[in-house]
């Protein structure tokens, strides 16, 4: 008797990775995120992530690290409210896309890179966020503020620990999703972190900790498992009310007067000798090229 040719079609086929699964369904990719110790905490809040194969654009298998392949989709531009608030910030080791496998899996991870290959038919930006946004409601502690997204409006509580006096006068604060734009979310894990709503009415840019809306990053305050799927929530949000494409638009420069400012506050953080000399120059011209 003649065997059916193995095909992904069959909904159900699983390929288990280290941290996560990855199950292939005849028009998605259902991405099971693992919640061990040793499980990045942004993955284990993602819970798991249904992929459409229309949000993908192509698919890759590269040599990993100490004895290990890495199969990667790669999203369509404008498909994943998550990736795009996350603006290429993620660590290598963060990204929810990449499924790190034994060497010894090789050949059965470029059978299924293949037949992905062969079901992509998207190219280019999408015209619309095609992935779901991490659920609301949501919350996280910045370092001047617990911030809370109900899926209508983004409310920010200042800490009087925390907040600047230019905060403190404005009042707590609360913004309809209809008024903003964008989300600007900087990594807690780099100098001058962040999370920033953009509003359609103020297109002023201001230093952070003087803008009552936006939120300071810390040691410890607004980590990434938190506060990037609140920014993607929000961001969805704002796409679904008509704020922004699912593309967004960078300006590509800043404000010479926000360069300025957060070239000063990274001075006094060498100063004080809480950045190193190479920290401080690496960093410092990373702000100048933003001009």
């Amino acid at each position: 008797m003649k065997l059916a040719p193995h095909t992904m079609s069959r909904m159900g086929d699983v390929l288990a990775g280290f941290h996560a699964a990855w199950e292939f369904e005849s028009d998605s990719v259902l991405i099971r995120f693992e919640r061990g110790i040793r499980t990045p905490k942004l993955f284990q809040a993602l819970g798991e992530r249904r992929i459409p194969l229309e949000a993908i654009a192509g698919v890759t298998l590269t040599p990993g690290k100490r004895g290990t392949v890495v199969l990667r989709a790669e999203p369509r531009p404008g498909a994943d409210p998550l990736m795009e608030a996350a603006d290429g910030q993620l660590k290598e080791a963060c990204d929810p896309y990449r499924l790190v496998l034994p060497a010894e899996r090789e050949t059965l991870a470029e059978y299924y890179a293949d037949e992905l290959r062969d079901r992509l038919t998207q190219q280019g930006p999408a015209e619309r966020f095609l992935v779901d946004a991490p659920e609301v409601p949501r919350a996280f502690k910045a370092y001047d503020a617990k911030a809370s997204f109900d899926g209508r409006a983004v409310s920010f509580r200042w800490f009087w620990t925390g907040a600047s006096s230019a905060k403190w006068k404005a009042g707590d604060q609360t913004f309809p999703v209809a008024d903003l734009s964008g989300v600007e979310w900087r990594s807690p894990e780099v100098f001058e972190g962040h999370l920033r709503l953009l509003r359609r009415t103020d297109s002023s840019v201001v230093p952070v900790d003087q803008d009552p809306a936006s939120v300071v990053f810390g040691l410890g305050y607004g980590p990434v498992h938190e506060s990037l799927p609140f920014a993607a929530a929000v961001l969805a949000a704002v796409r679904s009310a008509g704020g922004v494409p699912a593309v967004q638009l960078h300006s590509g420069r800043r404000d010479p007067a926000d360069v300025a400012e957060r070239i000063r506050h990274l001075g006094e953080l060498h100063s004080a000798g809480l950045v190193t000399d190479e920290e401080f120059s690496v960093k410092k011209a990373e702000l100048l090229a933003e001009l």
